[in-house]
């Protein structure tokens, strides 16, 4: 059911930001006279912007499902993978085993599901784009380049390899 409602929720975001899109694209061709340039701007990227988060949210509740999968739904103990258990009054060392634990299933579960990570990857570098135009996080030009390129040439990769794009 939650991923239902991030795809479609994505979708109709991604319909409204090419809406907004082509009515810029009308205005800037002369087509549409009159239209506000900066206006439209906000708008699509804000839907850009929704729908990138909602996508987003959609890889991480993936992978927190998977992660719940391969740890088998019990939580890592203190004394696996060889490691010591602390002493229970060490509660930073416990917190740093704990943190390890989860890094290592993390990987474990990204390294194992590549279309998620590639999703989540161009997703994230998507990302930086609406951000810096809308003006929430400034970067500079050349990053926002190098996220988009990055961005391009994952989603050229999953169109060259299909079992590699996210399956709903």
């Amino acid at each position: 059911m939650v991923l239902r409602f991030c795809v479609t929720l994505s979708h109709l975001n991604r319909a409204m930001y090419f809406a907004c899109d082509n009515v810029l694209w009308a205005g800037k061709t002369g087509l549409v006279p009159g239209v506000d340039q900066e206006k439209w701007s906000q708008r699509s990227f804000r839907y850009y912007l929704f729908a990138l988060l909602v996508n987003l949210s959609r890889d991480v509740y993936e992978l927190r499902v998977l992660m719940e999968r391969e740890a088998g739904g019990k939580r890592p103990k203190g004394g696996e993978n060889g490691a010591r258990r602390p002493p229970p009054d060490n509660g930073l060392h416990q917190l740093a085993l704990k943190v390890q634990l989860h890094l290592q299933l993390l990987l474990k579960v990204l390294r194992n599901n590549p279309p998620l990570l590639l999703d989540l990857v161009k997703n994230a570098c998507d990302l930086f784009i609406p951000l810096d135009r809308l003006g929430l996080y400034q970067t500079n030009a050349g990053f926002v380049g190098l996220c988009g390129l990055t961005s391009s040439l994952l989603s050229i990769l999953a169109i060259l390899q299909p079992w590699l794009k996210l399956k709903p």
